[in-house]
């Protein structure tokens, strides 16, 4: 258990700068997220909308989902876990208001899409993102909590759908690169979007699957990492 605490206070600062350099990042994206709806004018809007009353639910859940994003790395930084007063509080605000309306905000918003990819690619991951956030709240409450870190793992690589899916668009456009042209590619990049956002939170939770699964995981958390 020594070798372990050891190994935990040693890797803490790396892992601290990870979590800093996630939040800035989560950030960046956000605010390339949430500036065409700072203006509350729909006609900036980057998706398609069909009425007054669908933007401002779209405004909504991209308000909320830039405060799960924001506030989701904070709760896993260490210093910040130590004062638990203050770790509970912004898990409270990360859940209650940030998770919480934004997942009940998308799920009308990918129904009335009408599209079928973004319907599910965005219906499943809010109902997901909901369910995972009241696991770890329970796990929290029960006092398990290495259960409760995970469960929040999980939920934040939901929350970082918004980042991932950004990404992946411009990836899978250029692997098109070499077998279509230019012209091809940008005619097709809207198409990408709810592909991107498909697939975005299956490849966050595998990738935090990966992260929870390894030996010495468990031990950490136990140990207080």
């Amino acid at each position: 258990m020594k070798a372990v605490v050891s190994r935990h206070r040693q890797g803490g600062p790396a892992r601290a700068r990870r979590i800093w350099l996630m939040l800035v990042v989560a950030a960046g994206f956000g605010a390339v997220l949430v500036t065409p709806y700072l203006g509350l004018d729909s006609g900036s809007s980057r998706i398609d909308v069909t009425g007054e009353w669908y933007y401002y639910l779209l405004v909504a859940h991209i308000f909320t989902a830039l405060v799960a994003l924001v506030l989701g790395p904070l709760q896993f930084v260490p210093a910040i876990r130590a004062r638990r007063r203050v770790h509970r509080t912004i898990g409270r605000c990360y859940l209650l208001a940030g998770v919480l309306p934004s997942a009940l905000a998308a799920v009308p918003v990918a129904l009335l899409s009408g599209r079928v990819v973004t319907q599910v690619g965005l219906t499943v991951p809010a109902v997901l993102w909901l369910v995972t956030g009241w696991l770890a709240v329970r796990a929290a409450r029960r006092r398990d909590f290495a259960r409760h870190r995970h469960w929040m793992m999980r939920n934040y690589a939901l929350t970082f759908l918004a980042v991932t899916s950004r990404i992946l668009v411009p990836l899978f456009l250029l692997a098109q690169l070499p077998f279509s042209g230019a012209a091809s590619i940008a005619d097709s990049a809207e198409s990408m979007i709810p592909i991107g956002q498909a697939l975005g939170w299956v490849v966050n939770l595998v990738v935090v699957e990966i992260l929870i699964r390894r030996p010495n995981a468990t031990a950490r958390v136990q140990a207080g990492g």
